[in-house]
């Protein structure tokens, strides 16, 4: 996997990158956040889940403060309303060396997001 444009997070191992600039509010912690979010697993190239498939929602939560995976919660702290990032999220900061087999996501898998921010509260 290609890691241009890819800028490491701070004090973390996931890495992400802008595919869609943003403008006005900013994602902060605590900030309660809607999103659109697909995830793929590096490994296999197979998409485990996207809110924009049939039958689902796009999705909400607190930012920053470990609602979610790491490399998401922190990955995300800093985008503009309307932004899209591309994350690259190791398992360490994301489902961990046991994964989460219900979802195709194997043992120690690296994780592929692409998350755009809808709503900022």
């Amino acid at each position: 996997m290609a890691d241009a444009g890819f800028q490491q997070l701070q004090g973390y191992q996931t890495k992400w990158k802008c595919v869609k600039v943003g403008a006005g509010k900013t994602v902060k912690k605590g900030s309660n956040v809607v999103v659109h979010a697909t995830g793929v697993v590096v490994e296999s190239g197979k998409k485990f889940w996207s809110t924009k498939d049939p039958g689902q929602k796009p999705f909400g939560y607190q930012a920053g403060v470990g609602g979610v995976i790491t490399g998401w919660d922190q990955g995300l702290l800093g985008a503009k309303l309307g932004e899209a990032r591309e994350l690259i999220i190791p398992a360490k900061e994301g489902y961990g060396a046991g994964g989460f087999p219900a979802w195709g996501i194997p043992p120690g898998g690296t994780l592929n997001f692409t998350i755009e921010v809808l709503e900022i509260k």
